[in-house]
């Protein structure tokens, strides 16, 4: 099966820190409100464990997968347990080609023209703008003139309901949501409320 995250609403649940005994009632919350792309960093506890559970629960609804991916060796063990969505802080060719090599999508985390070109060379299904604190949505605009135009671009880091416009004029696909939605711990009632939220939020910056 080739996974594919084009198609699907271009927000990235990340859910850094998640307990593997809760995964399914926070996976249920997050595909109620809307989100069907989840990522489990594998600094999380027992990440492929939580991973797993909710690739057999969601996997027909939802792109599962993990970040903070370093490795190939990561790569075949998210690819061993189901695993449809690798995603790296850092564009590692090797692991990219690894990951489209095992038919996952691959997001590398990027930040001049020459990391991205890089990471499409070696075959990223999109690119991960990380951290995007570091850049500004004008910055977008310009890389935009110069990439493939279809390449899916999403922002990670410092992105709120109030600054979702600006970078979806600039170019962006879509976001990378972390702290804002999930920490470990957080009530699965406040989850809930907050990822209604941040896809309303979206939906109406994008323009319905």
């Amino acid at each position: 099966m080739t996974h594919r995250i084009e198609g699907r609403l271009p927000l990235v649940a990340i859910l850094r820190g998640l307990e593997p005994e809760r995964a399914v009632a926070v996976g249920e919350v997050l595909v109620e409100a809307g989100f069907d792309i989840i990522e489990v960093p594998l600094n999380s506890p027992d990440p492929l464990t939580s991973i797993a559970a909710l690739v057999e629960a969601f996997g027909s609804r939802a792109l599962i997968g993990a970040g903070t991916v370093l490795t190939e060796a990561e790569v075949d063990a998210l690819a061993d347990v189901g695993a449809g969505l690798v995603v790296s802080p850092n564009g590692n060719p090797a692991v990219i080609r690894r990951t489209v090599g095992r038919s996952m999508v691959s997001l590398p985390g990027v930040l001049t023209p020459t990391e991205m070109f890089a990471a499409l060379g070696a075959g990223a299904s999109g690119l991960k703008i990380f951290p995007a604190e570091m850049v500004t949505p004008a910055i977008i605009t310009a890389v935009r003139a110069v990439l493939p135009p279809a390449t899916p671009i999403y922002a990670v880091g410092g992105i709120n309901a109030g600054n979702m416009g600006d970078w979806l004029a600039a170019g962006v696909t879509g976001f990378g949501i972390g702290g804002s939605l999930f920490k470990p711990g957080k009530p699965l009632g406040d989850i809930a409320a907050d990822a209604r939220a941040i896809v309303s939020a979206f939906k109406a910056a994008r323009g319905g």
